[in-house]
């Protein structure tokens, strides 16, 4: 049932609209002139309006113009005279949803007002997915309000505005794939697909066909043909996640791909063409790495066509209190607690950390302080692990450095009896002398500290994550494989 007011001056008219308008089901309101309309319509709640082209001192078009003056966004059916075709022409152009011309048929009436609440329904539908779409981009909104900030998202404008490809570098946890969804949903690409795929994840022998696809058959388990992130990309953005971890020869893959836009699938022929944008991250200094050799020169000019490079937390301390605050509302809200903000001090000791695991450690820090609090405001105390009887977190207390692993040179690292822990649990204690040992301790060690996330766990070994699969997978092969020859 919906509420419909219809505006008619003639007692006969409107005797027949509320009458057909009741018989269908709704609850009509009637007006005899504009001024009683707006009365109606000040009380809220009214659904459709059904309203005479013709009325004392008033024309329709007027009352449509009158309708959007006062903002009132109702949906207007015009009725008409017999054979006035010009007036239900000009009413529709002023943004009326249909017309109907007199006399009045009920059934006419009827499937008029059926199809204009049809919209209606639509309509209010559309701004609940809008609205829906837009608490999803607020997820994704990029916080803070530093200069080193503002200048970065000057730059991701720009870029989005082209098709060039787009090199982010930063840190672990720095949000570099929040930059990267910011230049696509800026792009006029923003309504295809986004696609990412990352790099460190995926096992060696699984980056190319899910790059590419495959064809059934192309190699063993290929039981049918499956399109690979290019394909799925097509039209719009692949991110490929921590390109620097991708293998030399898909690397010259890669640049054919961003060279020609074409690839053909693992065991298959005939090339596919794509239209692809292509935007890449990064945790290392990639032009370190194409000057080394494990990172391909021309693959490195050709991603890092617009190179942005996203400051760690400790280089943007003023954007803190606006992140922490953010993050402390929205972990209350999902967890139901009543969480209105954080404290001066807990914000100043908040800026007082390193955070080396930047904008995600300072996340997990503020979520579990909310987990831990009761105040309504986070105070200071909430950030004291040990005051919960926690392991004190990297980052918010001070420990002693993890050692390094062997290096490329295949040098092992020098162990004298233990590591000290200067005070704190959070140290790694090493009482052998075995290498390999030595290796499983301090990545079983690096693995809890990064929560188990290898790309953080490799980071804090200073190795890659590609070399910290290899041990994990065989700790004692890779062992003997990283030995001088």
């Amino acid at each position: 049932m919906a509420l419909i007011l219809y505006v008619d001056d003639e007692p006969s008219i409107g005797l027949i609209l509320h009458d057909t308008l009741e018989r269908a089901g709704h609850e009509p309101v009637g007006a005899r002139s504009v001024a009683e309309a707006l009365g109606v319509l000040a009380k809220g709640g009214v659904d459709l309006i059904v309203s005479d082209y013709r009325m004392p001192g008033v024309t329709g078009l007027e009352f449509l113009s009158l309708l959007a003056d006062e903002g009132y966004d109702v949906p207007l059916i015009m009725l008409t005279g017999y054979g006035s075709i010009e007036h239900a022409v000009a009413s529709i152009k002023a943004g009326a949803i249909d017309y109907i011309t007199k006399p009045i048929r009920p059934q006419q009436l009827e499937v008029a007002v059926e199809h204009a609440l049809e919209f209606v329904r639509l309509r209010r539908e559309n701004e609940s997915l809008r609205r829906e779409v837009m608490e999803l981009r607020n997820e994704r909104q990029i916080i803070g309000e530093s200069t080193a900030l503002r200048r970065i998202l000057q730059t991701v404008a720009m870029a989005a505005r082209t098709r060039a490809t787009v090199l982010l570098q930063g840190e672990s946890g720095t949000g570099k794939e929040l930059f990267a969804r910011a230049v696509c949903d800026q792009s006029d690409r923003a309504d295809k697909p986004f696609v990412k795929l990352n790099c460190a994840a995926l096992p060696e022998g699984l980056i190319e066909s899910a790059l590419f696809g495959h064809e059934r058959g192309a190699f063993t388990g290929a039981i049918k043909r499956v399109e690979g992130a290019f394909e799925r990309a097509h039209g719009g953005t692949l991110l490929l996640d921590e390109v620097s971890e991708m293998r030399l020869d898909l690397q010259a893959k890669l640049l054919r791909v961003l060279q020609e836009q074409e690839f053909e699938r693992v065991g298959g022929t005939s090339p596919i063409k794509v239209d692809v944008r292509i935007i890449a991250t990064t945790n290392r200094d990639l032009a370190a790495e194409a000057a080394a050799g494990t990172f391909r020169r021309d693959l490195y000019y050709r991603l890092g066509v617009i190179p942005i490079l996203i400051p760690p937390l400790r280089e943007r301390l003023e954007d803190i209190p606006l992140l922490a605050t953010r993050f402390a509302i929205k972990c209350a809200h999902e967890m139901g607690k009543e969480v209105r903000g954080v404290s001066p001090e807990a914000l100043r000791y908040l800026q007082s950390q390193k955070w080396p695991g930047n904008i995600r450690e300072l996340q997990h820090a503020v979520e579990r302080a909310v987990i831990l609090s009761d105040d309504p405001i986070l105070q200071a105390h909430a950030f004291d692990s040990a005051r919960y009887g926690l392991t004190p977190v990297h980052g918010t207390t001070p420990s002693a450095p993890l050692p390094a692993l062997p290096d490329a040179t295949g040098a092992p690292a020098v162990v004298t009896g233990a590591i000290p822990v200067s005070g704190t649990d959070t140290g790694v204690m090493l009482t052998t002398l075995n290498v390999a040992d030595v290796e499983r301790t301090l990545i079983a060690r690096a693995l809890e500290m990064a929560g188990g996330n290898r790309t953080r766990a490799s980071e804090l070994l200073g190795i890659s994550v590609r070399t910290l699969r290899n041990k994990l997978n065989s700790p004692a092969e890779s062992a003997e494989e990283e030995q001088p020859s």
